[in-house]
């Protein structure tokens, strides 16, 4: 061999075979020859030569590059040579043609090993992909390649073959993503996960968040709504570390701080996360962990066209049944008899209202049924085109996506629209230069009265109060004007909110001439927003009636009353933002004495931000017909703007070592600066060190253990920052208040200023020590693969202020101070497993996480009970009376310390300080709190032949959510009550009497009765999918068709929670459910 390579190994792929792998000799093996080599990373050719007895030597030519890039080397190729050949034909063999193509890039494959099973009969497929292969009818043909997983394809007498090759993902050459870079997985020492977009795109959201749940280990993603435009997940990574705001970073394309939310998922490559120090390169914004997303490019290579299109409905997962008018009127009456009173409905009340003989005087209403429709519409079309040459590639995507809401006659909807444009462009040798443009329009409608007023006016609408009276005109508010029939719709005005974003990129890379490995980079990035919002508040007409007076034609006579506002009323506010990142990088790799390798970082990054606001508010229009400012009155009028400037200065790098690729170590560092902090404590260091140690290279492992394909220990070390904390609480802040004080003998009112918090020149950044020891195996020659790491994570310095120990009566208004201490612990797991069988392909992935934080230090009130201090329990754990069961009758309430007042069918609290008293002392902190402890997910792939069907299952475990309803005078009561409850009829019940509200001591006083585990598995996502055969496809124009159906929450199993959905445990219930989502798309490609 000669040129720009070297031999490691030759074999023959005989697994019985013992001769040694070095050296350049080898027995051929079914007539064929293995040959390893390795790049010099030099640019150049390697030119390879083999020669045996009998046979006319043979001259292969393999040209280099000197950069590692995985897309266009793999450093380790395999060099199939065919050495002899069977010329034994039968004459019952046909001639198969074909060609194979990368599955994902479709682009033929060159050099890929085709070999009918069970024979040396083979050949390679050429330059275009394609090969000739004389085979018996029934043969099985093993396609082979390296870097792809092996398909093994039945002829069954076909003569033309299309074969799709995938990608094998469990490689050691595996690159993923992290800080300002790309490692090789098999090399990687610090606590790294990913997934590729194609997964993201498989789960039909409007929001990329939301599917994110079970798919990548350490990462939890809550969803607390499914509202249009706003149906953003709360995501954690390794659970909840501080008091304040937990959100990791999101960096896309090397930019802090863009939307994870609202990318195109169609546009994502990969998305990867740094779990442990390794975040450290990221400082001060790193904390909570970091989210790379990397988007795609284009390819060398003719135009590619794709097409997708979906159309889902969707309806909520959950919706509370709430009582009909017969039960609720009986639980009324229930009320006034424990109150001493008569039952204010009479048995005929009871009758009319549950045959429904008297619509107009005794209705029976179900609310959630008037108000919204049973499935709602949304939508996603997406078109793409990529291609280039080797000096110019291009990946250009358009899209759009609507959702409307769950409301009947709906005011509310989101529509996307989105263009991303990356350009790559090769200047020479030496010199590559990319741009990428993304643009996004956001478009929100929504009614005047917000989704949780809305979803709390159902809760409190009474069954025996018409949503609509018989004739079709609107019943009666609840309060303040509030029916929900009509609050959800365009009625009372609306409110819109546009948002329009504009992200630029532009980067150059420089190769240094002459000196080997080192490149130069410079990037400059460019983030614009602007957001107009316009609130249109107009008054709205309901009807009511008295229940006794008629009209001349004898029917009710409704009384038309105006609702919400006197007056139109109008708010319009402008928001324009700029953020701007400079960046310049060098980076050095190199090998030394073949054995050791090296690769250096350093960087300095600027991120500048600044915006300002306008509002102006008008009322007394003239009419409600035209919704513009200068319609308004003079009267009233009022407007107001702001402004915001900010700036961080970084300085960071990374060292990573290699010896053999075997012992590994990197350090990572980050200086940065904020301008949250006074100057004192402007900048902090931020260090991190991960170990790696690849021990299944060594020789006495692969004698002790040879059924362990790799084996690999990593530990890491380091502390990262937070600073996602309110700006400049260094300096006395004033604010202007409604305080006027006169000048000019009484005629001129000025406005106040008054000072806010005290300042506090002390506060600092709030410090995470990361600690990670991890564990990669791969077994099965890399088929299955488990990774588990240990985190131990103590945040200190956390910003907060000290309420607790000092009153409220002191007249104080105290700054934040560094004083809170938090220690967050737990495991996280990965197990995968891949494998194909002639037609039959399947993969199953599980994973999760375990995470458990207590609160080490933060200000309590003083003398407090230690069974009552919140310090060593959870963030947001709660305080509650112990519930311990129902009074069954009075002399269970004589026999027990009991609150003052209870009767039979309360509930008991337990004494828990033995003094025979139930009082305040009496309540516990609880060991949960909102955030589960577990989250998991099994996410299967299953193929056979042109189908395919994956199915993700997602749980949670540890969490709780109390349950809390105004049900009463007020509001309906849940069905799970009335079917549940305490009477003197049933005294063994397992709910408690009926009650009035917050009337009684088991509703105000909260309790343990009421807290609900969220633990659940779900079916988070499925879907079925059909790929035409290219032979059929190919006749109308299209190169890969695919049609498929896929569902997003189809089914929840929650044993505690019956009337909420399990995930979904904010504002007690009283917000817009989330989703299930069935889906129909199909995918095109030209």
């Amino acid at each position: 061999m000669k040129g720009a390579g070297t031999i490691v190994a030759v074999g023959n792929a005989d697994l019985k075979d013992t001769d040694s792998y070095i050296g350049y000799q080898r027995k051929a093996w079914k007539g064929r020859a293995i040959v390893v080599v390795k790049s010099t990373r030099k640019e150049g050719k390697i030119m390879l030569k083999v020669a045996s007895p009998g046979l006319v030597p043979a001259t292969v030519s393999i040209r280099t590059s000197k950069y590692n890039s995985m897309k266009t080397f793999r450093f380790v190729l395999l060099l199939f040579l065919v050495l002899s050949i069977s010329n034994t034909a039968w004459a019952q063999n046909q001639t198969v043609k074909g060609r194979v193509i990368d599955s994902k890039l479709k682009e033929a494959l060159m050099g890929v090993s085709i070999l009918e099973i069970g024979t040396s009969n083979g050949t390679v497929t050429d330059l275009d992909g394609n090969f000739t292969l004389s085979v018996p009818k029934g043969a099985v043909l093993r396609i082979s390649y390296v870097g792809y997983l092996v398909q093994e394809v039945p002829i069954n007498g076909k003569t033309s073959l299309d074969i799709f090759l995938k990608e094998d993902t469990e490689l050691l050459d595996e690159v993923v993503i992290v800080g300002y870079g790309a490692q090789k997985k098999a090399t990687l020492s610090g606590s790294v996960t990913s997934v590729g977009g194609e997964k993201l795109a498989k789960t039909p959201v409007t929001n990329v968040s939301q599917g994110l749940a079970g798919r990548l280990p350490g990462v939890v993603a809550v969803s607390n709504t499914s509202e249009p435009g706003y149906d953003g997940a709360t995501i954690t990574v390794r659970g909840v570390n501080t008091f304040g705001k937990a959100d990791p970073l999101v960096v896309v394309d090397g930019v802090p701080g863009r939307s994870l939310e609202r990318i195109d998922p169609s546009t994502i490559e990969t998305m990867s996360v740094l779990k442990d120090a390794s975040a450290a390169i990221y400082g001060a914004q790193a904390a909570n962990g970091v989210i790379l997303i990397t988007t795609k490019r284009g390819k060398a290579g003719k135009p590619r066209v794709g097409f997708t299109y979906n159309y889902g409905i969707a309806a909520p997962t959950v919706i509370p049944e709430m009582t009909n008018a017969v039960e609720y009127a009986t639980l009324m009456n229930e009320i006034d008899k424990y109150a001493g009173n008569k039952g204010r409905y009479t048995v005929d009340d009871l009758r009319l209202y549950a045959d429904g003989s008297d619509p107009w005087g005794h209705p029976d209403t179900d609310w959630f049924n008037e108000t919204l429709k049973s499935w709602s519409p949304q939508t996603y079309a997406n078109a793409t085109i990529d291609g280039g040459t080797e000096n110019v590639k291009y990946f250009v995507s358009v899209s759009a996506k609507g959702q409307d809401a769950f409301y009947r006659h709906s005011g509310s909807n989101y529509h996307q629209y989105d263009l991303k444009m990356n350009l790559d462009m090769k200047i020479n040798k030496y010199v590559d230069t990319y741009v990428n443009v993304t643009g996004r329009m956001e478009d929100r409608k929504y009614p005047t009265r917000s989704a949780e007023n809305i979803f709390r006016m159902l809760m409190r609408s009474k069954p025996n109060s018409p949503a609509y009276w018989p004739d079709g005109r609107p019943g009666p508010d609840i309060e303040f004007g509030d029916n929900p029939v009509v609050i959800c719709t365009n009625q009372t005005g609306y409110e819109r909110d546009k948002r329009y974003v504009l992200n630029g990129d532009f980067g150059v890379n420089i190769k240094v001439p002459y000196v080997e490995g080192l490149t130069l980079k410079a990037t400059a990035s460019l983030d614009k927003t602007f957001r107009f919002r316009k609130i249109w508040q107009k008054p709205w007409y309901l009807y009511s009636w008295d229940g006794t007076s008629m009209d001349e034609n004898g029917q009710p006579l409704l009384v038309e009353g105006k609702k919400g506002f006197s007056d139109p009323r109008l708010t319009e506010s402008m928001e324009d933002n700029l953020g701007v990142l400079l960046s310049g990088i060098a980076s050095y790799s190199h090998t030394f004495a073949q054995d050791h390798d090296v690769n250096i970082l350093a960087g300095v990054e600027r991120i500048t931000d600044k915006g300002d606001s306008f509002e102006a508010y008008r009322r007394y229009f003239l009419s409600a017909a035209i919704d513009q400012l200068f319609a308004g009155g003079q009267d009233e009028m009022n407007n107001t703007g702001t402004g915001y400037e900010e700036a961080r200065l970084n300085y960071f790098g990374r060292v990573n070592y290699a010896y053999k690729s075997k012992y590994l170590a990197e350090f990572v560092w980050r200086y940065q600066g904020s301008y949250i902090f006074d100057r004192s404590n402007k900048f902090g260091f931020f260090p991190g060190i991960s170990l790696g140690y690849v021990i299944s290279e060594e020789d006495f492992f692969k004698k002790k253990l040879p059924f362990i394909s790799f084996a690999k220990v990593r530990a890491s070390w380091g502390q990262t920052g937070n600073d996602l904390i309110d700006p400049y609480q260094y300096l006395a802040s004033y604010t202007f208040n409604d305080l006027m004080y006169l000048t000019n003998n009484g005629a001129t009112m000025n406005q106040a200023l008054k000072e806010g918090v005290a300042p506090n020149q002390n506060v600092t950044w709030e410090t995470a020590t990361q600690k990670n020891i991890g564990l990669d195996l791969q077994f099965l020659n890399g088929d299955l693969a488990f990774t588990i790491d240990y985190f131990h994570n103590n945040r200190s310095d956390i910003l907060w202020k000290r309420n607790a120990s000092v009153p409220g009566t002191s007249g104080l208004v105290l700054p934040d101070e560094n004083l809170g201490k938090v220690q967050n612990q737990g495991v996280d797991f990965n197990i995968d497993y891949r494998r194909n069988f002639k037609d039959f392909r399947l993969g199953i992935n599980l994973n999760g996480v375990y995470a458990k934080n207590k609160i080490l230090f933060w200000d309590e009130a003083p003398g407090t009970p230690e069974w009552q201090k919140s310090t060593g329990k959870p963030i947001d754990s709660g305080l509650y009376y112990e519930a311990i069961g129902i009074f069954k009758d009075q002399a269970a309430v004589d026999a027990y310390p009991h609150w003052a007042g209870a009767r039979p069918g309360d509930i008991i609290f337990k004494d828990v300080n033995g003094d025979n008293v139930i009082d305040g002392n009496d309540r516990v902190r609880n060991d949960k709190s909102r955030t589960p402890r577990f989250t998991g997910g099994l996410n299967v792939d299953l193929g056979y032949k042109d189908f395919d069907l994956s199915f993700l299952l997602q749980g949670a475990m540890g969490g709780v959510f109390y349950q809390t309803t105004e049900s009463g005078d007020f509001a309906n009561f849940l069905k799970s009550f009335y079917d549940n409850r305490w009477t003197e009829e049933n005294p063994d019940a397992d709910f408690p009497r009926t009650y009035n509200r917050s009337n009684e001591y088991f509703i105000n006083q909260q309790n343990t009765f009421w807290l609900h585990k969220t633990d659940y598995i779900r079916l988070k996502n499925i879907e079925l999918g059909y790929t035409v055969p290219s032979i059929w496809s190919k006749k109308i124009g299209v190169e890969h068709l695919r049609v498929y159906i896929n569902a997003y929450n189809l089914l929840t199993i929650s044993p505690d929670m019956k009337d909420y959905d399990p995930e979904n445990t904010s504002g007690s219930g009283y917000n817009y459910p989330l989703n299930k989502v069935i889906n129909f798309g199909v995918n095109l490609t030209f």
